[in-house]
């Protein structure tokens, strides 16, 4: 994995972001929006993974589009992240976008590390998230997910349950008295990812009211 670096590296507040390609060409115009939605000074580390459908899924899983399943990596990616988040007088927060925001969800299931988990377009709809959910407890303290309003409307069986899936996921956190937030974001799944994860971070990371 590739580590790319953005803001101040002493910046006490540490954003852990899972990125592609396709993520690293908008990363400097999303960080340029969270630095100016919150105060301080920031950092954002984004890790580049591999294989995106292995190294970000929790366990295996059958292809939902095209050929290619998911692996279950998720448990070894976030070992290399903890690596990255040793200094415990700094504030860590995971997010992501599409799969990367389900691994970030995931990785707040796993460890407390992290303060906050913004989950921006989360694919939530991968099979047996939501039970997972519902069956353990989550450790980061803020949540914020995101989906757009037009993503639930499409003829793939498994995906078209996205809607359902993010509004149940909203329930159980609030159930467990997570503070978190479901935000709808206009049009679907590829539209201002870079905009869209940084309104996740920017959540996360404002001051509890």
């Amino acid at each position: 994995m590739k580590v790319f670096e953005y803001g101040d590296p002493s910046a006490s507040t540490v954003l852990i972001q899972m990125v592609d390609d396709h993520d690293l060409e908008g990363i400097e115009n999303e960080f340029d929006a969270v630095r100016k939605a919150a105060e301080g000074k920031l950092r954002l580390i984004a890790v580049k993974v591999s294989d995106w459908n292995t190294d970000l899924s929790p366990w295996q899983a059958p292809p939902v589009f095209g050929n290619e399943g998911f692996g279950s990596g998720a448990a070894d990616t976030l070992e290399e992240v903890k690596k990255l988040c040793r200094d415990r007088d700094r504030t860590y927060y995971i997010g992501g976008y599409s799969l990367a925001g389900l691994f970030a969800l995931w990785a707040a299931y796993q460890t407390d590390l992290f303060r906050g988990a913004a989950a921006a377009s989360p694919s939530i709809w991968f099979p047996g998230f939501t039970d997972y959910m519902n069956a353990n407890k989550i450790r980061a303290k803020r949540v914020y997910l995101s989906l757009g309003n037009r993503e639930e409307r499409t003829r793939n069986p498994v995906m078209a349950t996205v809607g359902e899936k993010i509004r149940e996921a909203y329930s159980l956190l609030k159930e467990q008295k997570t503070a978190c937030t479901l935000e709808w974001n206009p049009g679907n799944h590829f539209r201002e990812p870079d905009l869209r994860t940084a309104k996740a971070f920017a959540w996360v990371i404002r001051d509890e009211e």
